[in-house]
């Protein structure tokens, strides 16, 4: 049965409003618009071509984790933002990175100049939904940046901030220490360590 118009665009907007304005031609494929409907509402002016195969409605506000949610939309909801693009998210530190860190599958393919990829598993636990995109917890980024060459007053910073925030206790990064390789786990300790002392 064909669907009318307006049921399609509302469909759409749905769908982009989860997604900060964003949809890919596949998700807009299995709404119902053909290939050459994509094309029609590209050339009005209906959609915007942000990149290959990636669309945002034109009247969307930009939003300030645009590049997290292109990027998720990327990886077909792969990747899960995490270390230092994870930390900007909750606010942990003063952290900016150039590029967006995101954790994917062990056997995930692909490439992106604006995304650095981690290849590890993640527990369901370890994972939390934000519009459009899913991150690490406050606690996994604070592992996951303390495994990585993240700089150690950074992370100083990082611990610091989710435990005066309340995000994590100091017992649970304790525990979770105990659990990592010995690098990662001293520059752990020494970041609890500054925390504890600021």
């Amino acid at each position: 049965m064909l669907t009318d118009r307006t049921t399609l665009r509302n469909r759409l907007t749905e769908l982009a409003a989860t997604q900060s304005g964003y949809f890919t031609a596949a998700q807009a494929r299995a709404l119902g618009y053909s290939y050459s409907q994509q094309s029609f509402h590209t050339g009005r002016g209906n959609w915007i071509r942000v990149e290959r195969n990636l669309y945002r409605l034109p009247h969307w506000p930009i939003g300030l984790h645009d590049d997290l949610v292109r990027a998720a939309l990327w990886s077909r909801d792969r990747a899960v933002v995490s270390h230092e693009s994870a930390a900007r998210v909750h606010g942990l530190g003063e952290v900016d990175p150039l590029r967006t860190h995101v954790t994917v599958p062990p056997g995930f393919r692909g490439r992106r100049p604006d995304v650095i990829l981690h290849h590890a598993p993640l527990d369901a636990s370890e994972i939390e939904r934000h519009t459009g995109f899913r991150l690490t917890t406050p606690l996994r980024t604070l592992v996951d940046l303390a495994g990585s060459s993240t700089d150690l007053d950074q992370l100083g910073r990082a611990v610091h901030g989710a435990v005066e925030r309340h995000v994590v206790t100091l017992r649970q990064i304790r525990s979770r220490a105990e659990q990592l390789d010995v690098r990662a786990a001293l520059s752990l300790e020494r970041a609890l360590l500054e925390a504890a002392t600021s």
